[in-house]
């Protein structure tokens, strides 16, 4: 699986931003994507999930209520719609991909920056 993440940018504080990722590679139908994000100086982090089968989705508990994993199946594209940015959003966002039933995330994108500005 291939994944490519796009529409990162500058943005200020309270405004929105859409992140996609674009899979390509084999069948989706038993996989989870996820986004995580990495800001400087911290760890990685899960923001959500989305399962290609049914589109059941899953965010953390930061994230809840201002962010949207929403997919195409017909584009192979998983989108991160967020709401109400806060310069604590800024980091690099990644797209990942893993099997149903793996624990682990197999897959990565190459990462796309997200800067909200106060």
């Amino acid at each position: 699986v291939q994944l490519q993440a796009s529409g990162g940018g500058l943005v200020q504080a309270g405004g929105p931003l859409r992140l996609s990722c674009a899979a390509s590679g084999r069948t989706f139908t038993f996989l989870i994507m996820g986004w995580f994000r990495q800001a400087p100086g911290k760890e990685r982090e899960f923001v959500g999930r989305i399962a290609w089968s049914d589109a059941s989705t899953d965010y953390a508990d930061s994230v809840k209520g201002r962010f949207t994993i929403s997919k195409d199946s017909a584009k192979n594209t998983v989108y991160l719609q967020m709401n109400s940015l806060k310069p604590e959003d800024t980091a690099v966002y990644y797209c990942s991909a893993k099997r149903i039933g793996r624990s682990q995330y197999e897959y990565w994108g190459q990462g796309t920056q997200v800067t909200v500005s106060s």
